[in-house]
């Protein structure tokens, strides 16, 4: 979504599926294992300051618990819609439409297609969704619009019969999914105050990862049959993103902006780093620590066969226990973050910490040789992703350029969650083929990338 979602968020897991030992799929723990086309919630800060004329003002009430809970549903439906066939679903059925033999190379072009289509359409989506003067709001009907599109592709993939359906049916899910998902985002920047932005952050961390593994579940329920295992997770997240719309206290934008014509279109994908740096550097933090992650998550199957001498249907088992523990660790530590840095005031403490912990384990893959070392790892990086979870996009977007503009935005920052997608595969297949299969080189890499993401957070002068 931006989700291919945002996209969660980390990156896209690889791994076998279990009821396919030969294909790999993408897993995904975490919002730092989230597909590319996902972008993490975020919450506006105390910084923004609405023009004058500006007709619908920053959050300064505290949400209640109807809102919180809307939130929390519609992100949780959204995520299993989504990231089931990301990643058990589509692999199921790009076997069944070209076989096992070429499912790899075939699903790989279908999600990278997938992946364009969010780059492009989570920043254009929620310019429309800023501009939009329906009377239902400006974020209602896309949220609902979009939830609805999204499952009317999904139907299409369900159905499909060949390749080039597939590709069309994931390009529109993904265009839909993403016309849902600034939206939602957006109507978050709207309504919530700096007060509770780390905790509804962490709450919407939390909600993901939940929804990863329900995705999972889902996804092993419906196995078998290719109607419900696409429109079941369709039909939770239409249900979630409309109950979320019937709690929104959304408001409507009387006066449409000006138009600026061809050139503001372009500005769509783009923000000054010399006009606004504190945002700069915040992108650049997260496009590295996505970046490290990816590496880490697109080869750990390999690295398991190869390393550890599991074969693909055991690795697979230990990724997906390795994912729960990394799940559970991230809950638990995640909330406890958020709260405790509302109550601070603190935000970048956390988020340096919490990137440089990120860092030192992916470095501490080097020295693993056991699937408990493995787990232990798991649980490392679930805790950093956790903390980091529960803080960064409270900071993040209390740098937001223009309150005005928020789901735009948040779109271009997307684009710092889904770019490290498309690089990791490359850069990574080159550091392991120095030498022979030189896994420590990728990971030492990925820490020191993750590392320099770390130090992106401490020229950030905005936010404490």
């Amino acid at each position: 979504m931006s989700h291919d979602t945002a996209g969660t968020a980390h990156q896209q897991h690889h791994l076998l599926a279990p009821d396919h030992p030969n294909l790999l799929n993408a897993e995904t723990p975490g919002s730092m294992e989230l597909p590319a086309s996902i972008a993490t919630p975020g919450l506006p800060g105390h910084e923004h300051r609405a023009p004058a004329d500006f007709e619908i003002p920053p959050p300064t009430e505290p949400v209640g618990a109807l809102f919180t809970t809307g939130f929390a549903v519609a992100q949780l439906a959204l995520f299993i819609a989504l990231l089931g066939p990301v990643m058990v679903s589509m692999a199921i059925k790009v076997i069944d439409v070209v076989g096992t033999a070429n499912a790899t190379s075939a699903q790989g072009l279908v999600l990278s297609v997938g992946a364009v289509a969010a780059l492009i359409a989570n920043p254009l989506f929620g310019r429309l969704s800023d501009r939009t003067t329906s009377r239902w709001g400006r974020r209602r009907p896309w949220m609902v619009g979009g939830a609805i599109g999204l499952a009317a592709f999904l139907l299409v993939i369900a159905t499909a019969q060949n390749l080039p359906t597939l590709i069309v049916g994931w390009f529109g899910a993904q265009i839909a999914a993403n016309a849902c998902f600034s939206a939602y985002l957006a109507a978050l920047a709207d309504q919530v105050p700096p007060s509770q932005a780390a905790k509804m952050s962490a709450l919407g961390g939390v909600m993901q990862n939940v929804g990863v593994l329900a995705a999972l579940y889902v996804a092993k329920i419906f196995a078998t049959s290719m109607l419900p295992l696409f429109m079941v997770p369709a039909l939770i997240g239409v249900a979630g993103m409309v109950f979320f719309a019937m709690v929104l206290p959304d408001k409507q934008l009387h006066r449409k902006p000006p138009s600026e014509g061809l050139k503001s279109w372009v500005h769509t994908f783009w923000v000054s780093p010399k006009a606004h740096p504190d945002f700069a550097w915040a992108w650049a933090s997260r496009f590295l620590l996505y970046l490290g992650s990816f590496l880490f998550t697109t080869f750990r199957v390999f690295w398991m066969i190869d390393h550890l001498g599991l074969s693909g249907a055991r690795a697979a088992a230990v990724v997906f226990n390795g994912v729960l523990i990394y799940t559970l660790v991230l809950v638990v530590v995640g909330q406890l973050a958020g709260i405790l840095s509302d109550r601070l005031g603190r935000r970048k403490v956390f988020v340096f910490g919490s990137t440089a912990l990120f860092a030192i384990g992916l470095a501490l893959l080097t020295q693993v040789d056991s699937i408990s070392g493995f787990y232990g790892v798991e649980a490392l990086l679930g805790a950093a992703f956790g903390i980091y979870m529960g803080v960064d996009l409270a900071l993040v977007l209390e740098v937001l350029p223009n309150p005005e503009d928020s789901a735009k935005d948040l779109g271009v920052f997307n684009i710092a969650n889904a770019a490290p997608q498309s690089l990791a595969p490359a850069l990574g297949a080159v550091l392991i083929g120095v030498g022979t299969k030189n896994y420590d080189l990728l990971y030492v890499t990925a820490g020191v990338l993750t590392f320099l993401g770390a130090l992106a957070i401490v020229p950030i002068r905005k936010v404490k």
